[in-house]
């Protein structure tokens, strides 16, 4: 939708549901329909306005997850052909357990025990330091279009019984992923409560609360909301998105904002926050942080009480564009931002010319404040990214996001969909059923070869520069992560092959793509590094190899 369109009342309807822009603690980008019609107002400029590197604030640091195993490795592509979460065969595992490190895998809107069993078989085992998951809040239960995705961005009440299951299985799977040196990191929509289209209609939550307009039995009252007199549109909601007043003020497509300069609010809010990190949780990501004013988020985010990590909880917020208050640039002195901008950036260079990726990240915000991805559920479906239905050309695009070194990598799995409202497999009920990765229905790169192979690969070469760089002026570069690693990623449609200067010491190393090490031999193939630090790679068709240091034969 562009500004000054006329929409229709379903138009408006899914707006107000999809309304879960988010911003995380991981503040995130909201699913919100509103994040997405408003390209016209909000989400065109959002890469244009932005200039210069940001600076970052002092962050207090998350330490990674570690495991007791010190070998890192890539699972086989054998051993990738895993079996549907759910199912009887068990998921065959790494040799040895990789080194866990910063990754973290987004199964969005999986259910619970298909997020649990995904911890334990796949991401654990392979090195992931961490997994995002839906919104666990109770929300609303819409009875049409095969209760939509955007249900769960609409908050009806802050327990823990919702579409992806209950409070027993959601506890269950936090302890069950930490078991497996998994962190778990929880969208949370904390800017709104549900669209007034839905509470016109007196409905019932997943957990079975009934509520209605700005009225949530044991949490909110209306005087928990902003009003009209509020907002300075006639329409009530958000109309200029970089108006700050109208952005902080004024409703999201509808949805009910919350007071969050209320005492009140701030303290419901937290609470809610703090439950959720006494289970075990180890940060957030916000939706719409950008609606919520930069003195309320950093209120909130300095009422949080320490992970069972013993740090902080992670905090990456949802920000679309914007100038001065409203920009990323202001939000990322409060915690980290979705790399929204660098997944324009990486379209318009897997879609055009890769070489241009040498400055990958110098005019976005500071690398340790970046949450950065190739798509995300926004982003996905108003095709602002790359998407997963580019199979080949998204693969190797989160290949690169893992094997450089700007911002905190994210790696999306999803559910495959046609239509904008389209839900997750779920019963008739609402209630998503488990992920079955051995069919159409669910697109799960998480467990990709070649995506593992390279998460194992960033977990061996740590915080070591990019160097070595090189490029062909088009689709092929190279580059290596100091001494400690060498990868070269192929954009053509077509095999290249070339000599390479990896900055490698001589020897033979096991490429981490097509299998990485198993019991101590080579499952894939293997790269001569000449005394020169040089090697003849063929870089397979819109692919990539990748050797360490710890693949050394």
């Amino acid at each position: 939708m562009t500004r000054g369109k006329e929409i229709s009342t379903k138009q408006r309807r899914r707006m107000v549901t999809i309304a879960g822009a988010t911003t995380v603690l991981v503040v995130g980008a909201s699913a919100t329909a509103m994040a997405w019609p408003q390209r016209g107002a909000d989400g065109e400029r959002w890469w244009q306005d932005r200039t210069a590197p940001v600076a970052s604030s002092a962050q207090e640091t998350e330490p990674a997850t570690t495991t007791a195993a010190a070998t890192t490795q890539a699972t086989s592509a054998a051993e990738a052909s895993t079996p549907s979460v759910g199912s009887d065969t068990e998921v065959t595992k790494s040799a040895s357990a990789a080194k866990s490190g910063d990754a973290i895998a987004n199964l969005f809107q999986w259910n619970w025990a298909s997020v649990a069993q995904e911890c334990t078989t796949v991401l654990g085992p392979n090195g992931y330091g961490g997994v995002q998951v839906a919104p666990p809040q109770d929300s609303i239960k819409v009875n049409w279009d095969n209760h939509p995705w955007w249900e769960v961005y609409q908050p009806a009440g802050y327990d823990l019984n919702s579409r992806m299951g209950s409070e027993a299985q959601f506890r269950s799977m936090v302890q069950t992923c930490r078991d497996a040196g998994v962190k778990v990191y929880v969208d949370a929509v904390i800017n709104h409560m549900s669209g007034s289209d839905f509470t016109a209609e007196g409905a019932t939550s997943y957990s079975g609360n009934k509520y209605s307009s700005m009225t949530y039995p044991g949490l909110y009252t209306k005087d928990d909301f902003h009003q009209a007199a509020d907002c300075p549109t006639a329409s009530g909601n958000v109309e200029d998105y970089d108006n700050v007043k109208q952005a902080h003020f004024c409703q999201l497509g509808k949805l009910e904002d919350l007071k969050t300069e209320s005492t009140y609010v701030r303290g419901a809010i937290t609470k809610y926050l703090n439950k959720l990190t006494s289970y075990g949780v180890s940060g957030f990501r916000v939706d719409a942080a950008k609606h919520i004013p930069l003195a309320d988020m950093k209120a909130i985010i300095d009422g949080l009480d320490k992970t069972a990590d013993g740090t902080a909880p992670y905090v990456a917020l949802e920000v679309f564009g914007g100038k001065g208050e409203l920009s990323q640039a202001a939000y990322s002195e409060l915690g980290s931002v979705l790399g929204l901008d660098a997944s324009v950036d990486l379209k318009k260079a897997f879609n055009g010319n890769i070489s241009t990726l040498k400055s990958f990240g110098d005019n976005l915000v500071a690398s340790d404040r970046s949450l950065t991805f190739v798509m995300n559920h926004d982003t996905d479906r108003n095709e602002d990214s790359l998407q997963l239905k580019n199979t080949a050309k998204h693969r190797l695009a989160t290949q690169f996001v893992l094997a450089g070194d700007y911002g905190r990598a994210q790696v999306y799995s999803s559910f495959s969909w046609k239509s904008y409202d389209d839900a997750p497999p779920s019963g008739s009920n609402g209630m998503i059923t488990d992920t079955d990765c051995a069919t159409a229905a669910w697109d799960c790169l998480d467990r990709d070869p070649g995506v593992l192979g390279m998460v194992a690969f960033r977990n061996s070469v740590g915080d070591a520069a990019v160097k070595n760089w090189s490029d062909d002026g088009a689709n092929l570069i190279s580059f290596s992560r100091g001494a400690k690693g060498w990868t070269a990623l192929n954009n053509n449609s077509s095999a290249k092959s070339q000599s390479f200067s990896t900055g490698l010491a001589e020897g033979s190393y096991c490429d981490l793509i097509t299998g990485g090490l198993k019991d101590g031999a080579c499952a894939g193939t293997t790269v001569k590094v000449g005394a020169d630090g040089r090697a003849s790679v063929n870089a397979p068709a819109q692919g990539a190899v990748a050797i360490t240091q710890d693949s050394l034969l």
